[in-house]
């Protein structure tokens, strides 16, 4: 079984920054690829970054280089960076994991989620 819990979320002024991390149990940490997901009110979970086993990373259009996704296997946790915030970066952020060449989001590990609130 793998847990995930996300923790770093907050309340912060945009143009401000925040780091996310996701600290997973379980020992096949370092074969797991990794996401940040997040969603807003009324609006569809989107993928914000994945980084696979190998360290390969993946963003989402919208950050636009305001983000980087890392990992530590040897803590067992992964890592969001999110700089220069801005206010539609407010959303819940969720960590996921998945085992596989395909990431699937249906049977994937997924953690409670940490709440991103950017205010003007």
């Amino acid at each position: 079984q793998v847990q995930l819990v996300e923790s770093g979320g907050g309340l912060v002024q945009a143009g401000g920054s925040l780091r996310l991390s996701c600290a997973a149990s379980g020992s096949i940490f370092s074969r797991l690829t990794m996401r940040w997901y997040r969603q807003a009110p009324g609006k569809e979970r989107e993928l914000v970054a994945g980084i696979s086993s190998y360290g390969i990373t993946n963003y989402g259009d919208f950050v636009k280089g305001r983000f980087t996704i890392s990992r530590d296997n040897a803590k067992n946790t992964v890592f969001l960076q999110m700089n220069i915030l801005k206010l539609e970066d407010t959303a819940v952020y969720y960590c996921a994991a998945g085992l596989g060449s395909v990431f699937r989001e249906e049977i994937a590990h997924w953690g409670q989620g940490t709440q991103v609130t950017v205010s003007s």
